[in-house]
């Protein structure tokens, strides 16, 4: 027991020593969560900007123009020359230009019966408002697209006095108000995680082989079990310090809140820190020096930060890569981890998280135990 105890605070004494570790295990989540935050994380809304051109001149456009101004996404300004207005789409300082055409007010007094407000049976055809919009910004148009196609069909219905018979009654049954800060600090948790353990394991014990350091310890009467368990000490009291932090400041600066069970998230803090850190045992394994220890890390780590949902959700990626998503450590912490903080969610919900990150912490660990070598 003094052995363990003694190990584990010559670890925590070295953190605190390497200034550069502490940078880059304490201060460059937070400084990261903050920049990134203070860019995405607010209320700001999103806003798609464009042009109109009334070629009709009547009430029945400029009621439609009224109600395409009306909508807060939408930033809209009225123009005349559509050469020029394309122009300014081609450049990127438009994400969409709106025409509606001439003869519009007359083709709605067309498809309107003899009293007014009533459909004419006979016009069967419809008018065509052209937008043009820009595809190298697809996201931005897309949303234009969306938000003006029910805009059209509301003032199509108001103009021709059509009254559907059948319509749909919303009701809201949770709202949760999410905000991308609060996507962004469970993520950035799950990539703290896996940093400090996959890669600073990886690294640090290559050192400590090349460096004849671990040669040294297996000398001595020390077991590998009480080493092991030192290391798993330190750095769960180090990732539970960052993960106070982290949570600190996003609560102080961004308001973000842990709505479920400290607890749990305690719990999936502690079995991702144990699941990284026996894969950082077989990267420290396999690696012959440290040179080539941060490489592996990093062929492993590099692709988990944007497929593993830490800044992206993981339902927006492609089809036919999701699958394999979901088959790496860190898409099953991110999710656990957001969904105790965000949702509320508790242990019985989340099972299925736990179980893997319980298996692949076994596995990794029999494969670790295979690899790993003192000197």
């Amino acid at each position: 027991m003094k052995a363990y105890i003694q190990l584990t605070l010559a670890q925590l004494r070295l953190f605190g020593r390497n200034k550069q570790v502490l940078f880059w295990t304490l201060l460059f989540p937070v400084f990261f969560m903050v920049m990134l935050g203070a860019f995405l994380g607010k209320d700001t809304p999103v806003t798609v900007s464009g042009a109109v051109i009334d070629q009709d001149r009547t009430a029945s456009s400029q009621a439609l123009i009224q109600a395409l101004e009306d909508h807060p996404v939408l930033q809209l300004k009225a123009a005349q020359d559509l050469d020029a207005e394309v122009e300014v789409l081609k450049r990127g300082d438009h994400q969409l230009v709106i025409v509606i055409p001439q003869g519009f007010a007359k083709h709605l007094e067309a498809r309107t019966g003899p009293a007014a407000g009533t459909p004419n049976p006979e016009s069967r055809t419809s008018t065509a408002i052209k937008v043009y919009y820009d595809e190298t910004n697809a996201a931005a148009s897309q949303i234009g697209l969306q938000l003006i196609t029910p805009i059209v069909d509301g003032i199509d219905k108001q103009l021709s006095g059509y009254v559907p018979a059948i319509k749909i009654e919303p009701e809201g049954v949770q709202s949760l108000k999410l905000r991308y800060i609060d996507f962004l600090v469970p993520g950035i948790l799950a990539m703290m995680i896996m940093s400090n353990n996959l890669n600073g394991v990886a690294a640090q014990i290559s050192s400590w082989r090349e460096r004849g350091v671990l040669r040294r310890m297996q000398s001595t009467t020390l077991h590998a079990s009480t080493f092991i368990a030192a290391q798993i000490t330190a750095r769960l009291i180090l990732n539970g310090l960052q993960a106070v932090i982290v949570l600190l400041v996003g609560y102080l600066f961004f308001g973000t809140q842990v709505n479920g069970s400290w607890l749990t998230l305690l719990f999936f803090i502690i079995l991702g820190t144990l699941a990284f850190m026996a894969t950082g045992f077989i990267v420290a394994g396999l690696a012959k020096t440290p040179e080539s220890a941060g490489p592996i890390a990093g062929f492993i780590s590099f692709p988990m930060l944007f497929v593993g949902g830490v800044f992206f959700p993981i339902k927006n990626m492609p089809e036919f890569l999701q699958p394999l998503v979901k088959l790496i450590p860190i898409s099953h912490l991110t999710t656990a981890l957001r969904q105790v903080m965000n949702v509320g969610a508790t242990m019985g919900t989340m099972w299925v998280e736990a179980v893997f990150l319980g298996a692949w912490l076994v596995l990794a660990f029999i494969a670790a135990s295979l690899t790993f070598k003192w000197e």
